[in-house]
């Protein structure tokens, strides 16, 4: 029995305007019908090939604000996000989510500020903004992941060490394993490597399922690394050619 918080999702394209930049994103425009089979569901791919906006709606659609937070902070710094959670429906299991997040890099700024605003004797502030932006960044993760929760992370290692994006995997890996749901946006070839999660990459004009070695971020990462003197003499030489200089 397929017990996730969120199973699938259609789009009703009827509902989205013929002029709409979503119709230029070839993995978006072919998707009516999508389904989910893990507690972690990646979505990986070059940057405008669709992913974020994909996340995005989703998480709209499930009741969160489209800057960030938990389903209680309703606020708006600039209106940026797409209509396609309005054609979105969702495909919902039996259970609902005890708690959730929507963690974004881009916003994050905007929603510690918001955190501060809503804090009170009963519930203190954290204090985001005292802190660097990669230790508040895995704070808010180490805080709202709790057991039983559904959550939605956009670029969640933008702000982190590869160290720290191994404290990250960890949590969402332990998290998951306690009935937990998550969807995220990622270019890490760390987080990606969570074993027993789905990967939906958005390249190519459409969305399918790979394997993590089959990532761009896997591969470039792998030849960067075993071929790294290589691969920069004919990056630099090249940049040497054109009169480039340090």
């Amino acid at each position: 029995m397929n017990e996730l918080f969120i199973q699938g999702l259609s789009i009703d394209w009827d509902r989205i305007g013929m002029r709409s930049y979503l119709r230029d994103i070839g993995s978006i425009r072919r998707t009516k019908h999508l389904g989910f089979q893990s507690p972690i569901t990646f979505f990986v791919g070059e940057n405008g090939s669709g992913k974020s906006t994909m996340l995005e709606a989703i998480a709209i659609a499930a009741g969160f604000n489209p800057e960030g937070g938990t389903k209680n902070y309703a606020f708006s710094t600039y209106d940026s996000h797409s209509e396609l959670y309005g054609a979105m429906r969702l495909k919902k299991g039996y259970r609902k989510p005890g708690w959730g997040y929507f963690l974004r890099a881009e916003t994050f700024y905007n929603v510690a500020t918001k955190e501060e605003d809503y804090a009170d004797e009963f519930h203190p502030s954290a204090r985001f903004h005292e802190k660097s932006h990669g230790e508040s960044f895995l704070a808010v993760a180490q805080q709202q992941l709790k057991p039983g929760g559904l959550y939605f992370l956009d670029e969640p290692e933008a702000a982190l060490s590869p160290q720290r994006q191994l404290t990250l995997l960890l949590e969402i890996y332990q998290c998951a394993c306690q009935e937990s749901q998550f969807f995220i946006a990622t270019h890490s070839p760390i987080l990606l490597g969570i074993p027993g999660a789905e990967i939906l990459s958005f390249d190519a004009g459409e969305i399918r399922r790979c394997q993590y070695e089959e990532t761009e971020s896997y591969q470039v990462m792998e030849m960067f690394i075993n071929n790294r003197e290589q691969l920069l003499n004919r990056l630099l030489g090249s940049q040497e050619e054109r009169g480039g200089d340090i």
